[in-house]
């Protein structure tokens, strides 16, 4: 029953990650991909430090950030009466940060390879920015977005040292998948961790195969 439980819980964890990081990542892959400002830089370098960055370090960071001792994580008590440290949405919050390089730089790539060229022709026609992009910039886009959409569910899924950090090991709210199979190794249940573990790896391959196929030239392809 763990088991499962654990599952669904990565699986939501994952689906609401997805959702939310597509969203923000859009217009901050848009900006990156079309700016000269001197902090572009700065802040792709800020978007992509968690490639870099170990898991635990980010972790612990989040960790004092969501706390009920600092302004963030007082405020959430403040306004939910719950702690965002070891809470579903702690996990979120977590796998947002810890995943967003996933969705932003697919879409910065897939809105580069749009090129300035059929921004410009759209301009000519009469179309305001906001309908250039709606109408030409996003469609063509779009496997940029499936790609930023799948990987970063895929990122989410097989997470361990951030929501750990976070999340802690609270069976039915805050155990993940990966979690759990650290667990079973412990307790010497190689059964349940062979089970999981088979699990995403066949997942993985899935997922990275169906990018590849959909991008044909690696997976920061655009459209």
């Amino acid at each position: 029953m763990s088991l499962w439980s654990s599952v669904w819980l990565t699986l939501q964890l994952a689906g609401v990650t997805t959702v939310i990081l597509v969203v923000i990542s859009i217009p901050l892959a848009w900006w990156l991909a079309g700016t000269a400002s001197r902090i572009k830089p700065a802040v792709e370098a800020l978007t992509a430090m968690p490639l870099v960055l170990p898991p635990t370090v980010l972790g612990f960071y989040l960790l004092i950030l969501m706390s009920p001792a600092s302004p963030v994580g007082a405020f959430w008590v403040t306004l939910t009466g719950e702690s965002l440290t070891f809470s579903f949405s702690g996990l979120v919050i977590a796998s947002v940060f810890y995943s967003l390089p996933f969705a932003v730089q697919p879409l910065q790539g897939a809105f580069q390879s749009v090129g300035r060229g059929m921004m410009e022709a759209a301009a000519t026609l009469g179309a305001s920015r906001w309908d250039a992009f709606r109408s030409v910039a996003l469609p063509l886009s779009r496997r940029g977005v499936l790609t930023a959409a799948v990987l970063s569910f895929a990122h989410t899924v097989g997470e361990f040292g951030v929501v750990l950090m976070v999340g802690g090991n609270i069976p039915g709210q805050t155990r993940l998948i990966s979690i759990e199979i650290y667990s079973a190794v412990e307790t010497l249940d190689y059964a349940s961790a062979h089970l999981l573990s088979g699990g995403l790896l066949v997942f993985s391959f899935i997922v990275l195969t169906i990018v590849y196929r959909m991008n044909g030239r690696g997976v920061w392809a655009g459209a």
